[in-house]
């Protein structure tokens, strides 16, 4: 029999593979910034702590470019990337115990082991020992996807949420949920700037209007303002056109925003959020500031003197799913809002590739594989 020699970070020991063994396809690269292609690989098996989905939906996010890009020390080639996923459990470890196959499923992007510090804290999106569909791991750009600490990770779809619409939650939509309305603590009536409206920003301007806030999006494309409109924002700002976008923001809420999120991920734009705010105000850095645009230089007299707050946004721990999902369920997010197409796998490779060119507002989800 033929020896396959493909490696397969997903747990399945590649030395012991033959052309018996049961194939799925994957979109994979073998080099950072090189061709992306989508091949036949061997399928995962689950972890002892862990499942295997098939994956139902899963989204392109800019971080899935970076780590093509060579931006993410998790990554190792060769890889598959992929980390906005839904999709139903078909294996399970030996050692989990709270899902079976069958079971409707998503999962943070970043998921904890559930026993280390920030893990018994509850913080299990910065744990010490995190596990990463898509950088740590291989992803979900693929028909099956294996995943660990799935007792502490797992999140149980309600029977009404499609697949897609899941996907969209990916780490966008949990990441800005989680900025605006946990570390942005965002109240009616705040003033909220968003700073770059791709998937990141549109998604934070849907939930700060859920929660009732006053809504400036900025961003360089009419089009992306032109939907942060239909989604919530009272205010556009093109920061092309307009010279000085932190003194636009004070002059437009009389002092300054209470709350302003950098979804964009840049030294421009984080400056600017920081210089938006008013005095108390809270900057939130959600867009990941990565490349030539890493380490940006903070503005620390404004910082000192009005005495700002500064947050990171790195997802968001399962135990959070449920007010996100109520909120969906009661109709006052609808996150497939922001999913503007839908594409095969096949398609994926060149989708991934264009990412950096943001083209197009809002999310694209592969849905056929």
């Amino acid at each position: 029999m033929l020896s396959l020699t493909l490696v397969n970070r997903a747990g399945l020991d590649e030395s012991r593979l033959t052309s018996d063994d049961r194939l799925m396809r994957a979109v994979r690269y073998e080099q950072f910034s090189g061709p992306i292609r989508l091949e036949t690989v061997p399928d995962p098996e689950p972890p002892a702590d862990g499942v295997v989905v098939r994956v139902g939906a899963t989204g392109l996010c800019r971080s899935d470019w970076h780590g093509w890009r060579g931006h993410d020390s998790d990554v190792h080639l060769p890889h598959v990337p992929g980390h906005e996923l839904a999709g139903e459990v078909v294996a399970v470890g030996t050692d989990v115990r709270r899902w079976r196959a069958g079971d409707r499923v998503t999962v943070p992007f970043a998921c904890g082991c559930g026993t280390c510090g920030p893990c018994t804290a509850g913080d299990l999106h910065i744990c010490d020992r995190y596990f990463q569909p898509g950088f740590t791991a291989w992803g979900s750009f693929a028909e099956l996807v294996a995943l660990r600490y799935a007792d502490a990770n797992l999140v149980r779809l309600p029977e009404e949420l499609s697949f897609v619409a899941a996907a969209s939650l990916g780490c966008r939509f949990v990441t800005s949920f989680r900025a605006v309305a946990a570390q942005g603590r965002v109240q009616p009536g705040d003033w909220v700037a968003i700073h770059g409206c791709g998937g990141v920003g549109l998604a934070a301007v849907m939930i700060a209007h859920a929660l009732g806030a006053n809504l400036i999006a900025v961003d360089i494309g009419t089009d992306a303002l032109e939907f942060a409109r239909t989604l919530g924002a009272t205010h556009l700002l093109n920061s092309r056109t307009t010279e000085d976008i932190p003194t636009a923001i004070r002059d437009l809420t009389g002092g300054g925003a209470h709350v302003s999120l950098d979804a964009l991920g840049s030294r421009e734009t984080c400056r600017n959020s920081i210089l938006s705010l008013r005095k108390r105000g809270r900057h939130i850095q959600v867009g990941l500031v990565l490349g030539d645009e890493r380490d940006p230089p903070v503005p620390m007299g404004a910082v000192i003197a009005r005495e700002l707050e500064l947050f990171g946004s790195h997802g968001m721990p399962a135990s959070a799913y449920p007010r996100l999902l109520e909120m969906i369920r009661i109709g006052q997010l609808n996150p497939a809002r922001l999913v503007r197409r839908t594409i095969a796998l096949t398609e994926a490779p060149a989708a991934l590739a264009a990412l950096g060119e943001f083209r197009n507002p809002g999310v694209t989800v592969i849905d056929r594989f």
